[in-house]
């Protein structure tokens, strides 16, 4: 078959045109694209655009940058305030193991791309497959690019209460995609300490787990 997979025939996700992504680009008009080039799509897609910049002084230059386009995700942090608890995973990461980290087994709050569904959608998905958990009401926390330099990705935060009746599931994942994930249910000021002594080293935790303390269901009362 001729072409190239993900530009002019689908590749194994049955995706084409992956190469037109940011050609359109308009919003800032000192940014002009030139070129968007294919590297990868085993799975996520890596690409290299060409732009011309206008600096703060007047100058244009031609500069070149890789982004990382896994599409956008969700995260979550389930959260019991009357026995004062969170509920998060337990889960092996291999990115952080080869970067230094011990064993590579970080704490986190449940999280997922959103694939087809809208954020709230998703989040409620991750959280029934991971945790066990049907969740209910939720609170939208904030949107925030996590790797801006070099990751497309915008990640969805939310919050929402839990019981024990809540958990519906044994969760743990989705065998199928390789997932082997531990429920961790944790005292809330001991895994707010964990954000300061090391435990928890994971970004979107430990916004979450801050954000509960200064504006969230754990603040503390003025």
């Amino acid at each position: 078959m001729n072409g190239i997979k993900g530009i002019d025939r689908p590749d194994s996700r049955g995706r084409t045109g992956l190469d037109r992504i940011g050609r359109d680009l308009t919003g800032n008009p000192d940014v002009v694209i030139r070129d968007v080039e294919l590297l990868a799509t085993a799975w996520h897609v890596l690409r290299r655009t060409t732009f011309d910049y206008r600096h703060r002084d007047g100058r244009w230059t031609t500069e070149q940058r890789e982004t990382y386009d896994r599409g956008d995700g969700a995260t979550i942090l389930l959260y019991d305030r009357e026995r004062r608890t969170v509920l998060l995973t337990r889960q092996f990461r291999y990115p952080a193991y080869v970067n230094g980290h011990p064993d590579g087994m970080l704490v986190e709050a449940a999280a997922g791309l959103l694939d087809d569904d809208d954020p709230a959608s998703a989040i409620r998905r991750e959280a029934a497959e991971e945790l066990g958990v049907t969740v209910g009401e939720l609170q939208h926390v904030f949107g925030v690019w996590m790797s801006p330099g070099s990751v497309t990705e915008r990640l969805h935060f939310y919050a929402a209460p839990y019981t024990a009746a809540d958990r519906t599931g044994p969760g743990g994942g989705v065998a199928d995609e390789g997932e082997d994930i531990e429920p961790v249910e944790l005292d809330f000021d001991d895994a707010l300490r964990g954000t300061t002594d090391g435990r928890i080293a994971d970004a979107k935790t430990v916004m979450l787990l801050q954000w509960a303390a200064l504006h969230g269901p754990f603040q503390a009362a003025s």
